[in-house]
Parts: structure tokens; C-alpha cells; sequence
């Protein structure tokens, strides 16, 4: 059996989460995502946790938190306290596996991901992020990390994904060899 009911595993039923957001549960919810994922909108904790009932939970915890509006006036709601890099701080090449919440933990993926490519967050796909958006594709050849870039590279770019590269090459091998190729860019 693939699907079951949450009683049946448990062996006793559950109560409902609270429709008013009393549910601490619920609360805990909202605050651990956005510990790891604020900004956000509050649907990208629903598309996040496919829960539906969390707009209690939502108006419950909104006193502690802290509202911003984004560049199309949607309402980011984040905690007091979190760490938020000045916006002209340039983001790092990063690698991410298949199936990271970086891209998957939000309703609105165009933020990281263009239109065009958003099929690559679902197929499997291991990304390359340059500047914080979906740059490349990348997977390992006989002990060679394989970048496939989405667009075109910037010299500074391509030498800043080379040498994520490299470092992800080590990582991966385990006997501190780093090769990393860079295929040509898209015209």
C-alpha cells in the first residue's frame, strides 16, 4: 500500500488543527519554515507543506513577525530576528542537488528559476545557481563534474562556476581530484 491514513499508522485518530490557528503545532509550522525559507509569502508555505488550514496558524503567529512587500507588491512575511543580506549583496555560485527546497520550498519559483526551465526543478535535475537563479545543469561524468549552462557565461561567471566546480569535484571524489567541465554556452 503507497497511501494510508494517518490513523491507521498512528492507530488512533487525530484531532483537526484548530481553524482559528490556536494549534501550536500549526504555529511551529509557520515559524520553522520561515526560520529557513523568510521572506516568503504565506502561499509559499502552503505550496511548500501542501497543507491547507494554515492561515490560522498564519494570523495567529503574525504579531511576532515582520511584513515586507516584493518587487510585485505580494505581502513577505519573515521573523523579527533573521539574518537579511543587503539586496546589492551578490549571491555565490552554488551547486544544489536534484529536488532542493531552495527551489521547491516556494509557490512563486520565478524568484530563483525562469519560466523556461522550471521543468528542471521536477525532472531531477541538479541546478548550478549563478547569482542566486538558475544558471546550469550539472551532473558527473567519470569522475568529472559536467557543467551545462541554460544561458551565457560572463568570463567571470564561467571562472566562478569553475571553481564551485572544482570543489564539488573534490567533495564528490573523495581522493581530492577536481576536474570540472564547463560545456559551451547556449548561442
Amino acid at each position: 500500500m503507497r497511501y494510508a491514513l494517518i490513523s491507521s499508522w498512528l492507530g488512533r485518530d487525530i484531532d483537526p488543527p484548530a481553524p482559528d490557528g490556536s494549534d501550536p503545532v500549526g504555529q511551529a509550522l509557520v515559524r520553522r519554515y520561515l526560520t529557513a525559507y523568510g521572506p516568503a509569502a504565506s502561499a509559499d508555505l502552503r505550496a511548500w507543506c501542501g497543507l491547507a488550514g494554515l492561515p490560522g496558524a498564519v494570523s495567529a503567529v503574525r504579531g511576532e513577525l515582520v511584513a515586507f512587500r516584493d518587487e510585485r507588491g505580494r505581502e513577505l512575511l519573515d521573523l523579527p530576528d533573521a539574518p537579511r543580506p543587503d539586496p546589492d549583496t551578490p549571491a555565490p555560485v552554488r551547486f544544489l542537488p536534484a529536488f532542493d527546497n531552495a527551489i521547491l520550498g516556494y509557490q512563486d519559483r520565478s524568484r530563483i528559476i525562469d519560466d523556461d526551465h522550471r521543468p528542471l526543478s521536477v525532472a531531477g535535475e541538479r541546478v548550478v545557481l549563478v547569482d542566486g537563479r538558475v544558471a546550469a545543469t550539472w551532473t558527473v561524468e567519470t569522475d568529472t563534474v559536467l557543467v551545462t549552462p541554460l544561458r551565457r557565461f560572463s568570463r567571470t561567471d564561467r571562472t566562478s562556476v569553475a571553481e564551485e566546480g572544482r570543489a564539488m569535484a573534490s567533495f564528490l571524489s573523495g581522493d581530492g581530484s577536481d576536474r570540472v567541465r564547463i560545456e559551451a554556452s547556449p548561442v
